[in-house]
């Protein structure tokens, strides 16, 4: 098997594509793609301040390095969780991306969700209805939250996220199979600005998940491996488990998935419900003034608040 460039020996076959590499082709091309997805759907430019998501694990690490790479200003924000229980889970990943950003002279924000709020994820949930299984929803609320909060104080253009290929089509296989209308509208990989709201972008949205954790490896990344103790059994690996044998049998299944939705979204298929500047300002959060759509405190407060 020869590298498709330089006829070198490759050290990655990407069946779905008809297409094999050497390591510096294939760490070229992963940039060539990211770069493609960055202007196909106009994400943001070299002179905008990005923050950039970062776990610890080889997705966010790898688009980092890759936004760095190409020339990006991005910067990355990592919270840390305090998921301890079963392991070391949010210290192990603190520790993976404080040495990535220390090696690279990347500026990283941290936050410990616990030393702010006295509580950890947790330990916040343990206290709601559904909490006492997982944290998972919990936990989304607040990191959607706080990414948010910190691009907006920190006057960020964009927030930066390494949703890859797999978890694009896990979550649309989802929202197709409950025919989940309001998200089937709102799964674009770039979701504009609004009033209270900063522009997210998936730059990863076209990237395998193979293909992110090929890079992190070749180009000497090192990163989490353990997944999050809370993760196992979710619905989200089922899916892909489920896509993963289409693919098998069909290489490139996802990627026809995910672009026909594409399509489809574009052609107007799914309702696409953009609230107004003076719908988003009617109602304010008392607390930390964040659009809501309840009367008085937002979710994220009345969870902290409790």
């Amino acid at each position: 098997m020869k590298c498709k460039k330089c006829d070198q020996k490759a050290v990655i076959n990407l069946q779905h594509h008809n297409i094999s590499f050497c390591k510096e082709h294939f760490l070229e091309w992963m940039r060539v793609q990211t770069e493609r997805v960055i202007q196909k759907f106009h994400m943001f430019t070299k002179e905008e301040r990005l923050l950039v998501a970062v776990s610890g694990g080889k997705d966010s690490l790898s688009l980092w390095d890759i936004l760095w790479q190409l020339g990006y200003q991005a910067d990355g924000l990592y919270l840390d969780l305090g998921i301890n229980d079963f392991n070391n889970y949010s210290s192990d990943s603190a520790e993976f991306t404080r040495r990535f950003a220390e090696e690279r002279g990347l500026q990283l924000t941290s936050m410990d969700i616990k030393a702010q709020y006295g509580e950890s994820i947790p330990e916040m949930a343990a206290r709601t209805k559904r909490g006492h299984t997982k944290p998972c929803s919990q936990c989304g609320l607040v990191k959607r939250y706080l990414l948010n909060k910190l691009a907006l104080d920190g006057r960020y253009d964009a927030i930066v996220t390494a949703h890859n290929l797999d978890d694009e089509a896990a979550f649309l296989f989802a929202n197709v199979t409950h025919w989940s209308l309001d998200y089937l509208g709102r799964q674009y990989p770039l979701l504009p600005a609004t009033t209270g709201f900063a522009r997210k972008a998936k730059p990863f949205c076209q990237i395998y998940e193979r293909e992110s954790a090929a890079y992190a490896i070749l180009s000497g990344i090192n990163y989490i491996y353990t997944e999050c103790p809370y993760s196992d059994g979710s619905k989200q690996l089922r899916n892909k488990r489920y896509l993963n044998m289409m693919e098998d049998e069909q290489p490139g299944f996802k990627t026809q998935f995910y672009l026909g939705y594409l399509r489809a979204l574009k052609a107007g298929a799914f309702p696409q419900q953009q609230e107004s500047a003076a719908k988003l300002e009617e109602k304010r959060c008392a607390k930390c003034g964040q659009p809501t759509q309840s009367d008085g405190l937002c979710t994220f407060c009345r969870l902290v608040n409790k």
